[in-house]
């Protein structure tokens, strides 16, 4: 029988539709936006002076390879340019690569509660979602591997994960890709690398460098403070950037964000600022919510989840509704699976103090 109108392809109706963290308080009351993980630093000011320099040339068509932004990347890592890839936000690298390796019926993994857009781009691609548990809100390799079939393409390891805060080793992601197929991509998703200061955790510098099946996506959204400008780039084998670069966008990267970003990855000075800024506020503000009694898990990122008690008054889905009543806006991660939790970006001080003060007048009852 003729279909009466356009029929998607399987899978696309599957997608739930990504849902931002919202951004909106009661009429009269200050803001303070701690949901989508943006830093309350803002972006450097160098950045901000480069994206000016493009106002005069908006009729003009951006360099659509990214050559200045692939320029300053490799000169900040010691990267080879021609093996980096710049996309709209690190977002549409995941696409691509899923596009690029993922065909009908082929599945690709992920920890259950891993970035929600694995998951869009798989089913995208008419790909099958295969979703891994993980072990105490952390990526477990053992479980990763135990789910590999002859049917897997890609496995999205996010590293930190958002939005639990929590990471694998570098010695444990050695340990997954030793474990995988050449044949199967492994994916290192490392948004929050800038953040981490363990001595054990690597971004996949090294593993993309000496391996053949491995890519790893960065972004400016977050360290940088560019997340307007939505910018992402991918080091990968050569072969790799190569496909990518066969179905990307032509003009994928628009000129301010290429300038912008080259100016921001250069100024070190501003992401040292912006690390040690995390550092003390993630600390401060992890204990004292701990001190009120409320869960934390330990966070490596620029963000902590805090979990609620099930029981009436005290519950996520109430604590979420009385901080959003005095402008406190975090995250409800119901999506992630997980009900019982919200996700805080750490913010200024300001922003910090209040959620604390204000979770210790949501526990205690008061208004």
């Amino acid at each position: 029988m003729t279909a009466s109108r356009p029929v998607p392809r399987p899978g696309v109706l599957d997608i739930e539709a990504y849902v931002p963290g919202k951004s909106a308080a009661p009429a009269g009351v200050k803001l303070h936006k701690l949901s989508s993980n943006e830093t309350p630093l803002g972006p450097s000011p160098k950045a901000v002076a480069a994206y000016g320099t493009v106002a005069g040339k908006l009729e003009l068509y951006p360099d659509g390879s990214s050559t200045k932004l692939r320029s300053a990347i490799a000169a900040r890592y010691g990267l080879d340019p021609a093996r980096i890839l710049c996309g709209t936000g690190s977002d549409e690298l995941l696409q691509l690569v899923t596009k690029a390796y993922l065909g009908d019926g082929d599945e690709g993994v992920f920890t259950e509660h891993g970035f929600l857009v694995y998951r869009i781009a798989i089913l995208a691609a008419g790909g099958k979602p295969v979703v891994v548990r993980e072990k105490n809100l952390t990526a477990d390799v053992d479980a990763i591997l135990a789910a590999v079939t002859p049917r897997t393409k890609i496995i999205f390891l996010a590293n930190p994960n958002n939005p639990t805060g929590t990471y694998l080793p570098f010695d444990e992601v050695k340990r997954l890709h030793a474990g995988l197929p050449g044949s199967v991509l492994l994916v290192l998703d490392a948004a929050y690398a800038e953040y981490v200061r363990r001595n054990d955790y690597a971004a996949g510098i090294e593993l993309v460098a000496e391996a053949e099946n491995v890519v790893m996506t960065r972004t400016f959204s977050k360290i940088y403070g560019l997340a307007n400008l939505r910018i992402g780039w991918l080091y990968g084998p050569a072969p790799i950037v190569d496909a990518l670069e066969r179905i990307r966008g032509p003009f994928n990267v628009n000129g301010a964000a290429i300038e912008a970003g080259a100016a921001a990855v250069a100024d070190e000075a501003h992401v040292a600022a912006a690390i040690e800024h995390n550092e003390k506020w993630l600390a401060w503000t992890t204990a004292e919510l701990t001190k009120l009694g409320l869960s934390v898990t330990p966070s490596v990122g620029n963000f902590i989840l805090i979990h609620f008690p099930k029981e009436p008054g005290r519950t996520a889905k109430e604590a979420d509704a009385f901080l959003t009543q005095r402008g406190l806006i975090l995250r409800a991660v119901g999506s992630y699976g997980l009900p019982d939790a919200l996700r805080m970006t750490i913010g200024s001080e300001e922003a910090n103090r209040l959620v604390v003060a204000a979770l210790a007048d949501f526990l205690a009852g008061r208004p």
